[in-house]
């Protein structure tokens, strides 16, 4: 079949490029024809690998920097309108440039499957998408994550798609309740080469977390938390993985917590896999999750998780007790007990473990991308029937 995934970046960083990226990799792999659309590009090179069976279209090449708006005729805006609402997180890219490059884009359209991978994708490809081919959404976030200006335009205007794919069964309860009447699935991400990574050793007294550093991730927190944990555990360090905008804020609160010999903020690496089989224990601190992939990467070395019950994704797929620790979201203090008691019991650090690599053989590629294959192949009627899992 033809597939085409519209990504707004496909040459930056972050857990939905790269795991529409690899889920676009995984159906060149299964002999798909498939095409993958930048609706802007910033950078010469992907930072994530792009299959060369798989073809990489730009929309609007911004490497010299994004241009004005002064090149597109007012008239446009007044006669076709603007679609992405304010308050959509990535708003600020769509430019009249921009979003009339995507209107083109999936207006041509004409044939097979075309996957869109954000509200205002979704959006555009609801509004201006060809009928003639399957039009499926992808939600990366939580329902709850989007302001009303974009809750009101997902109410007003998904009901035109095919289907909308989620990531957890809470938020597809929410989406249901939100959109009677169209189809909503879920299918987690897939994580590759979960049967390749390497078993933490579970006795390095280092805990690890991975993350853009924006408030999202709640590292503000997690450094607080962890001031706490070395009052008793004094030879036990964090290390955070990833880079961002708060990255500046996050230094200075170390300094003030006095534990700049117990956090360090390591910035981005491409051996991260290496880095979490490294550690005893991950953290996940994050305000909100869509469905949080790094965390799920951590469990498949056999690291036990202390995550903030957020919405949504921990609960979705963590087993509290079992494959880690779930406490109340936001609460500093509990995210410092959680951590305390797995730096206390090495045999329980263990066996958390051994469960989550149980849990997360759910997340492999052989498991989830015939949820796709079957999904568009019941809406391109050429057979196939979705799994026991979509209804989940």
């Amino acid at each position: 079949m033809r597939i085409r995934y519209v990504l707004l970046h496909a040459y930056g960083m972050g857990g939905t490029i790269r795991t529409v990226i690899n889920q676009a990799n995984a159906m060149a792999e299964a002999g798909h024809e498939v095409e993958l659309a930048s609706v802007v590009r910033r950078r010469d090179t992907p930072q994530f690998t792009v299959d060369p069976r798989v073809a990489l279209v730009d929309l609007v090449d911004q490497r010299d920097g994004a241009p004005p708006d002064s090149t597109v005729r007012r008239v446009w805006r007044r006669l076709r309108g603007r679609i992405v609402p304010r308050g959509e997180f990535a708003a600020h890219y769509f430019t009249e440039r921009v979003e009339k490059a995507v209107i083109d884009y999936v207006s041509a359209v004409e044939d097979g499957v075309l996957v869109t991978t954000r509200p205002a994708l979704n959006l555009i490809s609801a509004r201006r998408g060809s009928k003639n081919a399957v039009r499926i959404a992808q939600e990366h976030m939580n329902l709850a994550t989007h302001p009303g200006t974009v809750r009101a335009e997902i109410a007003r205007h998904y009901g035109r798609l095919d289907a909308l794919a989620v990531l957890t069964g809470t938020d597809r309860r929410d989406y249901q309740r939100l959109l009677p009447g169209t189809p909503v699935v879920r299918i987690p991400n897939a994580v590759p080469d979960l049967a390749g990574r390497r078993p933490a050793a579970h006795d390095t007294r280092l805990v690890v977390a991975a993350g853009r550093l924006t408030a999202q991730k709640g590292f503000d927190l997690l450094v607080q938390a962890f001031a706490r944990v070395v009052r008793d555990h004094p030879d036990w360090r964090l290390r955070i993985y990833g880079s961002g905008t708060k990255k500046a804020e996050l230094r200075a609160l170390i300094d003030e917590l006095g534990v700049g010999g117990n956090v360090a903020l390591m910035g981005r690496t491409d051996r991260l896999p290496d880095r979490l089989a490294e550690a005893s224990l991950y953290v996940l601190s994050s305000r909100f999750e869509g469905l949080p992939m790094v965390m799920i990467e951590a469990m498949a070395h056999g690291l036990p998780v202390v995550a903030f019950d957020c919405p949504t994704g921990p609960a979705d797929v963590l087993t509290d007790g079992v494959d880690g620790l779930l406490v109340p979201a936001g609460d500093v203090e509990a995210l410092a007990a959680g951590i305390g008691r797995l730096i206390r019991d090495g045999e329980l650090r263990r066996r958390m473990g051994a469960a989550a690599r149980e849990t997360v053989r759910d997340y492999a590629p052989d498991a989830v991308m015939p949820l796709w294959e079957n999904l568009f192949a019941e809406h391109l009627g050429t057979g196939g029937r979705a799994g026991a899992d979509l209804a989940r």
